[in-house]
């Protein structure tokens, strides 16, 4: 009798283990389940809110009107090609003789206070000399090759004919158009433009004012690419300006001035 109620009490004792393991295993499934779809829905949470500060914290830009437009670039702007390196500095050798040749030039003519017909009549004089060195001296001792012959082909001669015809024409128009007074702000600008143009030539003669824009050729563009955005503010607040001025302007003085009337045809 003691080995029965000793072997039930041991099988109660297994049963009641068992239930209570089988419970902490059913416990800890859900929890875990639980905690995976918590962490899930936090994983999804935290996804839509990060995407959320992204766009919330992505900062805005605010449209800045660019002086030559969005879609071309300085290099395009310029024409492309061989000119457009050389005054962006990206053929840096091409540049440096381009600028040098010009310094050469107008120290010439301002510092030795050399003339232009004295620089041609020397320089035929030395293009004369070599090619008579060439041809009698050189070529008997070294037996040189025949100096090179320069001519101009009439295909070329009429293309830039036909360029420079097309150019004046069409600048033509254009003055007609601003001299017409349809747009009084341009007319105004052109205006203040060759005021200024006068006032600098009054300052400097013709050779310094060309090489000053030659210099400035070849630093302002290179100094637009590298820092267009901040030039773009400065340009466009000053064009806010301008347009606020020309309204007083316009209000104080371009109003008052009497235009004349067309007469009413009587029948």
């Amino acid at each position: 009798m003691a080995d029965n109620a000793a072997g039930e009490h041991e099988s109660f004792v297994d049963s009641v283990k068992e239930k209570i393991s089988e419970t902490f295993h059913g416990d800890d499934s859900s929890s875990s389940s639980d905690s995976d779809g918590k962490s899930k829905g936090k994983g999804k949470g935290k996804g839509k809110g990060k995407g959320k500060k992204s766009l919330s914290l992505s900062p805005m830009k605010e449209k800045v009107n660019r002086l030559f437009g969005k879609e071309k670039s300085v290099h395009e702007i310029l024409g492309g090609g061989k000119p457009a390196d050389i005054l962006l500095w990206r053929n840096k050798k091409s540049s440096i003789c381009v600028l040098g040749v010009a310094t050469l030039i107008w120290a010439l003519f301002e510092w030795i206070e050399y003339h232009l017909l004295s620089l041609l009549c020397h320089v035929l004089i030395i293009v004369l000399g070599i090619h008579f060195l060439w041809s009698n001296t050189f070529n008997v001792i070294y037996r040189c090759p025949q100096f090179p012959q320069v001519a101009i082909h009439e295909d070329t001669a009429l293309q830039i004919a036909s360029v420079l015809r097309f150019e004046i024409n069409k600048s033509l128009v254009v003055l007609r158009e601003i001299a017409s007074g349809k747009d009084l702000k341009e007319f105004l600008a052109v205006i203040a433009g060759l005021w200024i143009v006068s006032i600098a030539g009054s300052c400097c003669n013709l050779l310094t004012l060309i090489y000053i824009c030659f210099v400035l050729l070849l630093t302002v563009p290179l100094l637009y690419e590298r820092q267009k955005d901040q030039i773009d503010v400065l340009i466009e607040k000053a064009e806010g300006e301008l347009k606020k001025q020309y309204e007083v302007f316009h209000a104080k003085v371009l109003s008052k001035v009497p235009r004349g009337q067309k007469e009413k045809k009587f029948a």
